[in-house]
C-alpha cells in the first residue's frame, strides 16, 4: 500500500510541475477526458502519434535546410512564413528540436509514472 501512495505522490507532483512549467495545459485535460475504459491508452497513443509526426517533420525541415540550394516553398509547407538566412533557420530548428526533445522526455516520464501507479493497483481519476 505504501508503494501506491508513494507512486501517487510522485505522479501528482510531476503532473503539477508539468502544468506549472507549461508542458501541459487545458488541451491535455481535454485529451484525457476523451480517454475511457474502452480505450485506456488513448492519450498515450495520441501523444505517440504526435511524436512520430513531429520527428518526421523535424527531419524533413533539417534535410530541407541542409540543402545547398534551399527550396523555400518546401520549407514553407512545414512552417508558416519562414524568414531569415539559412544559418538563422538552422539555429531556430535546433531550438525547436531541443524543445521537442524536452516535451517528449517529460511526457514519456509522466506516462511511465502513470503505468507504474496503475500496475501497483492505483486508479487515475478523470480531470
Amino acid at each position: 500500500m505504501d508503494t501506491i501512495v508513494e507512486l501517487q505522490r510522485q505522479l501528482v507532483e510531476y503532473t503539477t510541475s508539468l502544468y506549472n512549467e507549461g508542458f501541459l495545459d487545458d488541451q491535455f485535460n481535454q485529451l484525457q477526458q476523451l480517454q475511457d475504459e474502452s480505450n485506456p491508452d488513448f492519450v498515450v497513443e495520441v501523444v505517440s502519434l504526435f511524436f512520430e509526426d513531429s520527428e518526421r517533420l523535424l527531419n524533413e525541415l533539417a534535410n530541407s535546410l541542409e540543402q545547398q540550394s534551399l527550396d523555400f516553398k518546401r520549407v514553407d509547407a512545414h512552417v508558416h512564413q519562414l524568414k531569415g538566412s539559412s544559418s538563422r533557420c538552422l539555429k531556430c530548428l535546433q531550438h525547436v528540436k531541443h524543445e521537442y526533445s524536452l516535451v517528449k522526455s517529460k511526457l514519456e516520464t509522466l506516462f511511465k509514472l502513470e503505468q507504474q501507479f496503475l500496475a501497483a493497483g492505483g486508479t487515475i481519476p478523470m480531470p
